[in-house]
C-alpha cells in the first residue's frame, strides 16, 4: 500500500486535530497506519543490511499517534506524523537505534546518532571529543556522510557548555547536545516503491556515527527529565 494515503491523512489531521474529527475518519486512519506499518515491516525485513536485530514486531517500533499532553501547553490530542524507532527494543531503544518518520510537505526523514543523552552521557561524549575529536570528525567528514547528510545536526548550546572554554579548538562539536545524521525526503520520494531501500541506505550511511556513540557509551539507560547545560 502506498504511503500516499498516509501523507493525505496526516495533512488533513494537521488541519483537524480533534478527537471528533479523528473518530469520524477512523477508517482513513486505519488505512494510513497500515501503509506505515508495511513500511516499517519492510525496514525490519531488510535491516540485516544495517545491523543485527532481534525479532521485532512493527507495532513495537511504531510511536503512538496519541500525544501525551499532560505537561504541554499544546493540547492537540494527536501527533501529525507517523514515526518508528528500529533498534533492539523497538521504540524504547536508546542505543543502536534508527528513526524513520513519514510526514507531509517534505518532512519525512530518516535519522540516527545520539539523542536523549543524560547529563553524565553528554559529559562523557564531550570529554572524548575534547581529548581527541579525530574519530568523530573522520566519520562526519567522510564523503558518503557528507553526501547523504550534509554534516552533523542536532540541538546545540549557544556559546560553550559548562566546563569548556569558548575558544576550545573543538568548540563547534562540543556545543552539540545531540549528535544526529538526518536525511529529509520529499513527498514524491516517500511514495516511491523504492522508499524502503532509500531509508535502509540512509541507515547504512549513519551506522558509523551510531556505532561511535554505542562504543563510547555502552548500554544506555533512560534519561531523567532534566535539561542539559
Amino acid at each position: 500500500m502506498s504511503l500516499q494515503i498516509t501523507l493525505e491523512f496526516l495533512r488533513e489531521l494537521r488541519e483537524n486535530n480533534s478527537k471528533e474529527w479523528f473518530d469520524a475518519h477512523r477508517k482513513h486512519y486505519d488505512a494510513a497506519r497500515k501503509a506505515f506499518e508495511d513500511l516499517v515491516a519492510n525496514l525490519i525485513a531488510g535491516f540485516s543490511a544495517v545491523d543485527d536485530l532481534p525479532p521485532l514486531d512493527p507495532k513495537d517500533a511504531i510511536h503512538r499517534i496519541n500525544r501525551d499532553v499532560r505537561f504541554s501547553n499544546d493540547k492537540s490530542p494527536y501527533n501529525t506524523v507517523m514515526s518508528a524507532l528500529i533498534g533492539p527494543e523497538g521504540r524504547k531503544s536508546l542505543g543502536k537505534a534508527y528513526y524513520v518518520r513519514v510526514a507531509p510537505d517534505g518532512e519525512s526523514m530518516a535519522a540516527s546518532g545520539a539523542f536523549a543523552l543524560t547529563d553524565a552521557e553528554l559529559f562523557t561524549v564531550r570529554q572524548a571529543i575534547a581529548e581527541d575529536a579525530r574519530p568523530l570528525r573522520n566519520i562526519i567528514d567522510a564523503p558518503m556522510f557528507q553526501q547523504m547528510f550534509g554534516g552533523l545536526t542536532g540541538e546545540q548550546v549557544k556559546t560553550a557548555p559548562r566546563g569548556f572554554a569558548k575558544d576550545h579548538p573543538e568548540i563547534d562539536l562540543l556545543r552539540y547536545k545531540e549528535f544526529m545524521a538526518q536525511r529529509a525526503f520529499s513527498d514524491v520520494v516517500a511514495t516511491q516503491a523504492d522508499f524502503p531501500d532509500q531509508v535502509i541506505a540512509t541507515f547504512q550511511a549513519a551506522k558509523p556515527l551510531t556505532l561511535y556513540f554505542h562504543e563510547l557509551l555502552g548500554v544506555r539507560i533512560k534519561p531523567e527529565m532534566h535539561k542539559h547545560s
